[in-house]
């Protein structure tokens, strides 16, 4: 590897350290590399323009809007409410509520921080009020509004089969086990925290009529909910729609939704989904244009095969490899939001990860996963900070349940499914060939 791009490697990690945005910081590195590598800026611009150009990307400001619109229906509190009716009288019962509905919020908006924001603040309160710990409360929440990212339809596999040049809908499906899985790893783990905890009340019916009611009641508001993430996949994988197609309709969905079924959303709210989701829009587009500036010198200067070669000189063990590979990505994730390490991991690993025989499938639910737990890894751990602060936590006080879940949720899940190619390469083989 060149001393050129250690360097620029460096700058980027630098900048990130320093505070500096995720673009500028790029940029940094772009700049650099084009004045040392004594490249044109008509090599870079062009290519970026072409890539950010795609029609596939079109379905992520739709998705955002889509989820802005979503959040400021009462969707997120039906599905808090028919949960809590589902989990009744297990300890703990409150957390695991918040972990389904984090999936399942987080599987409609597509963002982990608009899940935080609407579950852990019907949550947090009523954990709080039932006697649960708030630092552990704090924790399990920043941890499982992630899993949104791992339940499609999620923008992070729309980014990673941009980039990989694969089917949105085979990367959707490569993550759908492993999240499922990790919801169900993240409700026995909790339990497994606060069995010995006391002085936590717990969810009872007296009356069974009235317990069948209240059921009734959930469900008939929970149906909108189900249906989001059903018309989408449904609409991709039978043909009717692509994936900026069913971006569109689940748009349309939102409004009908938020307007006519929860009746919660007003003209008002439209004005301003629209003007804070401009704001992430822009800033991701940003990103991917200076990123696919940055990918393409690495590219042209070979560091994929210079990073082969580095770790082939120590070992040829695929699974040494892809340790190797989890390790870079965990530190990715720690330093950088989602999309950004996504974006600026995925072109230097995938070539190296398919020459070791594993599929772009199969690395799409590594790599989900993987940057996913980079999120809430300190010593960055940008949702973790997030949680805190949002639940009036101490940092301190969520360290050690975030490391339980850590090691009890995240790195077993991470192993499985970096080990075992069937639990992400399975469903999408199948629905493949039908």
């Amino acid at each position: 590897m060149s001393p050129m791009i250690i360097f620029s490697i460096v700058l980027v990690i630098g900048l990130l350290v320093l505070g500096v945005s995720v673009p500028a910081s790029f940029f940094g590195a772009t700049l650099y590399l084009l004045l040392a590598g004594g490249y044109q800026t008509s090599f870079v611009m062009p290519y970026s323009y072409s890539k950010v150009s795609n029609y596939v990307l079109l379905t992520i400001p739709l998705f955002i809007i889509a989820g802005g619109i979503i959040e400021r229906s009462s969707l997120g509190a039906h599905l808090v409410d028919f949960i809590s009716l589902l989990v009744g009288k297990v300890k703990g019962s409150l957390g695991m509520v918040a972990v389904v509905s984090c999936a399942l919020f987080g599987s409609v908006t597509g963002s982990a921080a608009a899940t935080m924001t609407v579950i852990g603040s019907i949550m947090w309160p009523r954990m709080e009020a039932a006697g649960y710990d708030k630092g552990k409360s704090s924790a399990l929440i920043s941890s499982a509004c992630l899993l949104g990212g791992l339940i499609p339809p999620s923008s992070l596999m729309i980014i990673y089969a941009w980039i990989a040049q694969e089917s949105v809908l085979q990367c959707f499906l490569a993550i759908l086990v492993p999240g499922v899985m990790m919801t169900i790893m993240f409700c026995i783990s909790y339990y497994f925290m606060v069995r010995k905890d006391e002085g936590m009340a717990i969810i009872t019916f007296d009356d069974r009529a009235e317990y069948r009611k209240e059921l009734k009641k959930g469900f008939i508001g929970f149906i909108p909910a189900v249906f989001f993430p059903v018309i989408i996949l449904g609409g991709i994988y039978s043909g009717i729609m692509t994936p900026t197609e069913s971006a569109s309709v689940s748009l349309v969905y939102a409004l009908i939704v938020g307007f006519f079924i929860y009746r919660q959303l007003k003209p008002s709210d439209i004005k301003d989904v629209l003007v804070q989701s401009s704001g992430s829009i822009g800033s991701i587009m940003i990103m991917l244009f200076m990123v696919m500036m940055l990918s393409r010198l690495y590219i042209t200067e070979d560091l994929p095969g210079a990073i082969m070669d580095a770790m082939m000189s120590s070992t040829s063990n695929k699974y040494v490899v892809l340790l190797f590979v989890n390790l870079f990505m965990i530190i990715m994730g720690m330093l950088m939001d989602d999309a950004s390490s996504t974006l600026l991991s995925v072109p230097i690993l995938l070539p190296i990860v398919k020459a070791v025989g594993v599929s772009p499938v199969h690395f799409a639910a590594i790599v989900a996963v993987n940057i996913s737990l980079g999120c809430v890894t300190p010593p960055c751990a940008p949702l973790l900070y997030l949680g805190a602060r949002l639940s009036g936590a101490e940092v301190s006080t969520t360290l050690k349940p975030t490391f339980w879940l850590i090691l009890t949720v995240w790195i077993p899940a991470l192993l499985l499914v970096t080990y075992i190619p069937a639990i992400s390469t399975t469903l999408p083989a199948l629905l493949s060939t039908h």
